[in-house]
């Protein structure tokens, strides 16, 4: 079976596939670049989008045969620790002018997108804040993360910017890591990343069906996701 899989299920889908009892072939990358792929005719049995409107697209154009939620994320931000000031949170964080923002790429990596919602949900000021954001990873274009680095560890460790919006299942080994502060954002701003799978085929429908299981969920619980779908 053939997946193409969001780049933000890579370090949790080793994880899952040891319970499904059938080989999978997964490639990871952003879902906006992925869907455009299968657009284009990539062979693919099931595709698991960090986006809900990803596999939306593809089930209106006839590419899918279904779709289903099966997880959820949220944002958080990863600062260089140096860089904090006393009482700091998110929004002295992302309203400081002296800061460098990084994001995902907008379109291309559902990530980028729902850093764009943040912004939209804190008004006139996130105006200000979009505006300076940088997309530095997802893109097209973008640079390679090297092996075995996370984007916002590299970023922040490379001088890229100083602070990185991305998803909050990064937290646990983010705040492991000497220099970084994780920062959360709270709920009231913070937009629910809804993860879904297009079932291309029909034998993805197991698949899709097992990423619903509660020892799918129990496994993307462990790895900082969310199961409320």
């Amino acid at each position: 079976m053939r997946v193409l899989a969001a780049g933000s299920l890579k370090t949790v889908w080793p994880a899952l596939m040891a319970h499904f009892p059938e080989p999978v072939d997964t490639r990871f990358g952003p879902a906006g670049l992925l869907r455009e792929q299968i657009e284009a005719g990539e062979p693919c049995d099931l595709f698991a989008s960090a986006s809900e409107a990803h596999p939306q697209k593809l089930l209106a154009a006839r590419q899918a045969l279904a779709i289903m939620s099966f997880a959820t994320n949220k944002l958080c931000i990863t600062v260089r620790s140096d860089r904090l000031q006393a009482g700091d949170d998110w929004y002295q964080l992302l309203t400081r002018d002296s800061l460098r923002i990084a994001t995902s790429t907008p379109a291309a990596d559902p990530s980028g997108d729902y850093a764009q919602i943040l912004f939209t949900r804190m008004g006139h000021v996130g105006e200000v804040v979009r505006k300076r954001a940088i997309p530095l990873v997802g893109g097209r274009d973008s640079a390679a993360i090297p092996a075995g680095r996370l984007a916002a560890e590299w970023i922040i460790h490379t001088d890229q910017a100083d602070l990185f919006i991305g998803y909050a299942s990064y937290r646990a080994a983010l705040s492991q890591i000497a220099g970084l502060t994780v920062i959360d954002i709270p709920e009231a701003v913070n937009p629910v990343a809804r993860y879904a799978c297009a079932v291309i085929t029909p034998e993805a429908g197991r698949l899709a069906t097992f990423l619903r299981s509660e020892q799918a969920k129990a496994v993307l619980r462990e790895a900082g996701f969310g199961c409320d779908f």
